[in-house]
């Protein structure tokens, strides 16, 4: 990707301005207040940061580099840029990588210019988003590149931090996957649970096709049997749970296109692969968002 003009241009990420801004000033609120809302002026905000506002004269500029201490795939730079910005509002921003972007360890990935004071109070919570975010698509691009070739797409699924599911979802995006869905909403999943209370698939799915014409109706299946039960029944997606390779196979054979398929459950990046190469259009993994390793970030100051 190439660095957008403007460091904090939220254009193509999908995440909304007003969702932006209020995690911004949530993640400010929860390191400089404890909870108590920001002062509107951002020099009275920046003063609850008691030791640079000790150490650190009112007047000092200086410039930061938001720089990788590790190789990985960037996510989540213009919300951090937007970090730095709420308490610096006049701070000069000059983007060195864009989200989606492979660095390695050294990269400069953001510069910032303004008061020292509020890059220091600005610097946790910005480094915290786009640390998180930049593990995930690291992770993701793992996942992508083991599988390159096959055709298959790597999904992720509802299992996020709790408040911040847009921006990992978008992280997933940036790391070359795809997102499954983004809630509750906006796709019908049918797992065994609502097959027992339903009374069966064919009853479930003729339950979400009446209720919800228009959303996709995707069903859990265990065993050949139950894929070939649930495209009868009019699923557009199956998941197939914890299905080794040569199940997997059998199962594509038997569903011959009339549904997608997902590979799901128990997927390592050992074996992503060959659950690829099987001819299943997805894999779904979990580990994506809930088990990422954070990308080792860090804000060196040049006074001055």
């Amino acid at each position: 990707m190439t660095a957008a003009t403007d460091p904090r241009d939220l254009t193509g990420t999908g995440l909304s301005e007003q969702w932006v801004a209020e995690l911004v000033e949530r993640t400010l609120v929860e390191d400089l207040t404890g909870g108590a809302p920001l002062p509107s002026a951002p020099d009275l905000a920046v003063a609850h940061d008691v030791t640079s506002a000790a150490t650190v004269p009112a007047a000092q500029l200086g410039t930061a580099d938001l720089v990788a201490r590790a190789d990985g795939v960037v996510a989540g730079l213009p919300v951090a840029a937007r970090v730095f910005t709420r308490l610096a509002p006049g701070a000069t921003l000059t983007a060195g990588a864009a989200d989606g972007d492979r660095v390695v360890r050294g990269d400069v990935l953001l510069t910032v210019r303004g008061p020292v004071r509020a890059l220091l109070a600005a610097e946790r919570s910005a480094l915290n988003i786009a640390g998180r975010a930049s593990g995930i698509a690291t992770l993701t691009r793992r996942w992508v590149d083991a599988v390159e070739g096959t055709g298959a797409v790597v999904l992720d699924t509802r299992k996020t931090t709790p408040g911040l599911r847009p921006l990992e979802k978008y992280a997933v995006r940036c790391g070359g996957g795809s997102n499954k869905r983004m809630g509750l909403y906006d796709v019908a999943m049918v797992k065994d649970n609502h097959v027992a209370a339903a009374g069966s698939v064919a009853a479930a799915v003729a339950a979400v096709r009446e209720r919800a014409p228009r959303v996709v109706v995707q069903v859990e299946v265990d065993v050949p049997a139950q894929a070939v039960e649930a495209v009868e029944a009019g699923a557009d997606f199956l998941l197939c749970d914890n299905m080794p390779p040569e199940v997997l196979r059998e199962v594509v054979a038997l569903v011959g296109g009339r549904a997608e398929l997902e590979a799901t459950g128990g997927l390592t990046l050992e074996v992503a692969r060959a659950v690829a190469e099987t001819g299943v259009d997805y894999l779904s993994v979990g580990g994506l968002t809930h088990s990422a390793p954070i990308l080792d970030l860090a804000l060196d100051l040049r006074a001055g």
